[in-house]
């Protein structure tokens, strides 16, 4: 199979799961013997830019013209069987829908967030779950709110580029892949078209080694920043440690906005360390060594890599009983769930998991094979494959004259 990615990298500034799953499905793909190109933009290019072309990008999130043209030029060139769109924020727009178009070439996008629904993409405000702007056409709650950035003026672009292409989107895509049910289920609340909303979780590359005994940490791996729930751990943590510790130190691993809280908060402490970013080989390394991972998100997560991670190595997680979090966890069985927000709760969670090696050891067999189940690499290859046979074929009958897309089922793939 002949595949374009299309795909807008984060800045390599903050640690990004979203472009780590699309190098990894490029290359399982490669791997798999299907031919697989990628057009890019980068976010990072945005600081090179002059200062008229740096006031410019906002114009262009809701539509970029000069992308529509290079990528329909490209795929009429290239004829590729399938184009798969990542994020296209905020250099590519949705017009790399419309090129597709142009060129006949169907589309599949994966959705990594909420922003079809929601401007910033997280369903959150000021800490806690907003769902103001879903199933409003005009997303003036986000605006008035300032939720990107707690700009209102920064926030206007998404709010304009939801609005003016929600339907450019909903009839654009043939097959959209939602990284967890809990997230198509919201989507479809909002009323996104069912038929065409399939899960297609994320796979983890099999870490080839798995913890050897209960571990030697906690450890909590991504972004500092207040919705990933740092903030709520450094809280529960100070309980814990307020108690006489659990016996094992906290790594912290990451980098965000809150980075230099963490810094201060772990400095002179002897149970907390913090070891900024870690490449992909040493973030294996810390993950096979924990006694479980930690993921206290505020945020209504679609995946959770990190858990998923964890999975593969054979250990636990202490994550928010919320979101796709109760999708991954199996709560007593691969992992515990905490009350979302609750410091009290996560802490005594820790403390659970902690303090019976032998439970905590069968609970990361437990996660070992739910990962070769549902999140190995062999089950994320066949799911995305089915994916682009189905947008194909779709595309194939509407060109006969008969639209399927909207009667193949609920599309849902568990």
């Amino acid at each position: 199979m002949h595949v374009l990615v299309v795909h807008n990298r984060y800045s390599s500034a903050q640690p990004s799961g979203e472009n780590r799953v699309v190098d990894e499905e490029v290359g399982l793909l490669r791997a798999a013997g299907h031919r697989v190109e990628v057009f890019e933009r980068r976010s990072d290019d945005i600081a090179t830019r002059s200062l008229l072309g740096k006031a410019a990008v906002p114009l262009l999130v809701p539509w970029n013209p000069a992308v529509r043209a290079e990528l329909a030029a490209r795929l009429r060139a290239e004829r590729p069987d399938v184009v798969h769109v990542h994020n296209v924020f905020p250099l590519l727009s949705p017009a790399v829908l419309a090129a597709c178009a142009d060129a006949g070439v169907p589309a599949v996008a994966t959705l990594h967030n909420y922003t079809q629904v929601c401007p910033p993409g997280t369903l959150q405000r000021d800490g806690r779950t907003c769902t103001e702007c879903v199933g409003s056409a005009a997303a003036l709650p986000a605006v008035r709110h300032g939720c990107y950035r707690n700009s209102r003026l920064a926030t206007v672009p998404l709010a304009v580029s939801l609005s003016v292409n929600r339907r450019r989107w909903w009839s654009g895509v043939e097959r959209f892949f939602c990284v967890s049910a809990t997230q198509r289920d919201v989507l479809v609340r909002a009323g996104m078209p069912p038929g065409r909303l399939a899960v297609k979780h994320n796979f983890v590359p099999d870490p080839g080694a798995r913890r050897a005994d209960t571990g030697e940490h906690l450890l909590y791996l991504g972004r500092l920043a207040e919705p990933k729930g740092i903030r709520l751990l450094m809280a529960a943590w100070d309980e814990i440690a307020a108690a006489g510790g659990v016996g094992v130190p906290l790594v912290v691993a990451g980098a965000g906005p809150l980075e230099r809280r963490v810094t201060a908060w772990a400095a002179g402490r002897d149970d907390v360390r913090y070891v900024g970013l870690l490449d992909p080989a040493e973030s294996r390394r810390a993950v096979a060594r924990s006694v479980a991972v930690v993921a206290p998100s505020m945020a209504l997560e679609t995946f959770g890599l990190v858990v998923a991670e964890g999975m593969a190595a054979g250990v636990p997680a202490v994550a928010a009983g919320h979101g796709a979090f109760v999708e991954l966890v199996e709560d007593g069985v691969t992992g515990l769930l905490h009350r979302p927000g609750d410091a009290a709760s996560l802490a005594d969670r820790i403390r659970r998991i902690t303090a019976e090696p032998t439970r905590n050891g069968e609970m990361g067999r437990a996660a070992r094979r739910r990962y070769e189940q549902h999140f190995s690499p062999s089950v994320g290859l066949e799911r995305l494959v089915e994916g682009y046979r189905t947008a194909i074929a779709g595309r194939s009958a509407l060109a006969r004259g008969g639209d399927t897309r909207t009667s193949r089922g609920d599309g849902d793939s568990r």
